[in-house]
């Protein structure tokens, strides 16, 4: 049973916790140092871990849950299918799983619209096929995963209207949650939109939009005003919107403010509405208009 305010997800009959913590960290972090500060993200009251195969933090993941002693069926965890697996999704969630030491995920999500070339071999020691899946490919061995209940829900990360559509026209489910950069300088309210029209639930990742929002004039103003940071003000906006945040902190304390957020009075909120610029800090295409393996155009952004 999760505590506190949840999202319900209706197209996977399931719901998860509207606040989590995100769970990336640098290729040289320790195991011991991630486990420490999800140790303390589940203390502060977490009960939403969003990790990645590429992120390098599930073994860490599951050895929290452990140490930590609260039932497995308590705590929300999120992993997410990485490019390169495309043409392999039931070893590569099942590789997840036994990083995490669990029998089950949450959620698992594509991670992105595209398929990356695997580095692997064969049992006879060829390289592996060149063939990359097309998307509706890839849906429909996510969909074959779901079936044999190696997760309870599927959804997708870095899905835009127009790849939405794409894997909509073909599924028999539609996803249940789409992970997506959104902060005050990038609200995506058309995506956002579609999404609830959909019952798709929105997460959004980068939620404070790093410094370059959290400076931001508007809401350094709104934080003196009600007494918090400036990152608590950002994410007490996304819950306004119903959108799921997954703000990441190795600090205790930090963990604890952005667990604890107020409520905006409306006004307040349509300020930070004002502030909407397309701004993308995360994944921004590069010079040549592309994002890793994709055009912009391609992506839908």
């Amino acid at each position: 049973m999760f505590t506190g305010r949840i999202v319900k997800m209706p197209n996977s009959g399931t719901a998860c916790p509207i606040i989590g913590t995100g769970a990336w960290a640098p290729e040289d972090e320790e195991e011991r140092t991630k486990r420490q500060w999800l140790l303390s993200a589940l203390k502060v009251g977490y009960r939403h871990i969003d990790t990645a195969y590429s992120y390098g933090t599930e073994k860490a993941v599951g050895e929290a849950i452990i140490e930590s002693g609260i039932d497995r069926e308590d705590i929300f965890v999120v992993s997410k299918l990485p490019p390169e697996h495309h043409g392999r999704v039931e070893e590569s969630i099942q590789e997840t799983l036994d990083n995490l030491g669990f029998k089950w995920l949450d959620m698992y999500l594509m991670h992105w619209p595209f398929a990356a070339p695997y580095e692997g071999e064969d049992p006879d020691g060829t390289p592996k096929a060149a063939h990359l899946p097309t998307i509706k490919e890839t849906w429909e061995q996510m969909e074959q995963v779901l079936r044999k209940s190696k997760c309870e829900a599927i959804g997708v990360a870095n899905f835009s209207i127009k790849t939405l559509e794409e894997v909509m026209a073909h599924s028999r489910v539609i996803p249940a949650m789409n992970q997506v950069e959104m902060h005050p300088y990038l609200a995506q309210n058309d995506l956002l939109a579609f999404c609830k029209k959909h019952d798709i639930a929105v997460v959004a990742y980068t939620p404070s939009g790093t410094d370059i929002v959290r400076k931001d004039p508007v809401i350094v103003e709104l934080a003196e005003k009600y007494k918090v940071t400036p990152t608590q003000i950002i994410l007490a906006w996304h819950l306004s919107r119903n959108v799921v945040v997954i703000p990441k902190s190795t600090n205790e304390e930090r963990q604890t403010e952005n667990f604890n957020l107020p409520t905006l009075e409306e006004d307040d909120i349509k300020k930070i509405d004002g502030l909407d610029r397309g701004q993308r800090i995360c994944n921004p295409p590069d010079e040549n208009g592309r994002v890793y393996h994709m055009s912009a155009e391609d992506l839908g952004w």
